[in-house]
């Protein structure tokens, strides 16, 4: 059974807010009040669940921990994953500095450019790497996913590299589609065009 991509997204944002219950100590919760926190209807969030198993009892709710431990299950998040960033700019540079990424379990093992300026560099006490290096690197490193923050022009060479090193998940900051094997997962973010988006509505409410 091929499951929605729209289901896992919602599983994301189901187990940031499990996490964040369970750390404010909470046991359980009614799965009207879970799915007011996550901003989706009741029914959703059990349809979203139910490709899964059965989650919770009536009366009852979700046990939080309980919850939180199949769906990191389902996502893949019982370990650490290790993660590499290519592309040093001022956008990879934060997320090399971004402290909540291991709280998720994802780790920012290493840190590569082309640039001279730039490889060699240490970013949030790591050292950036030339990117040609990526391969053997990524091997050693046992790297299973990479953050791809590389200028539009060099996104598609950025990606090769990366696919030809055995990295099966992408998640690109630039608007180009990407071209990859059938068995390699890229996860756009636009930036840009969640701003438009931002600003239709802000548009729309000065309008009225």
């Amino acid at each position: 059974m091929k499951i929605p991509e729209k289901t896992i997204s919602r599983l994301s944002i189901y187990y940031r807010q499990l996490q964040f219950l369970s750390q404010q100590g909470t046991f359980s919760i009614s799965s009207k009040s879970f799915s007011e926190l996550v901003g989706f209807k009741p029914e959703q969030v059990r349809k979203d669940l139910s490709y899964f198993g059965s989650f919770g009892k009536t009366g009852f709710g979700y046990n939080v921990q309980g919850l939180k431990l199949e769906i990191a299950k389902i996502l893949g998040l019982e370990r650490s994953k290790n993660v590499a960033i290519i592309g040093m700019g001022n956008l990879g540079a934060a997320l090399a500095g971004y402290r909540g990424f291991e709280a998720q379990g994802f780790k920012i093992t290493s840190l590569f450019d082309n640039s001279p300026h730039k490889i060699g560099k240490k970013y949030k006490g790591k050292i950036c790497r030339d990117v040609s290096d990526f391969a053997r690197i990524a091997k050693e490193e046992e790297v299973e996913m990479a953050i791809l923050t590389v200028p539009a022009e060099a996104l598609q060479e950025a990606a090769q590299i990366v696919v030809a090193a055995g990295i099966r998940g992408i998640l690109n900051f630039a608007p180009v589609h990407l071209k990859v094997p059938k068995n390699v997962k890229v996860n756009n973010v636009d930036l840009a065009s969640e701003l438009k988006s931002l600003s239709f509505f802000v548009s729309g409410t000065k309008r009225d």
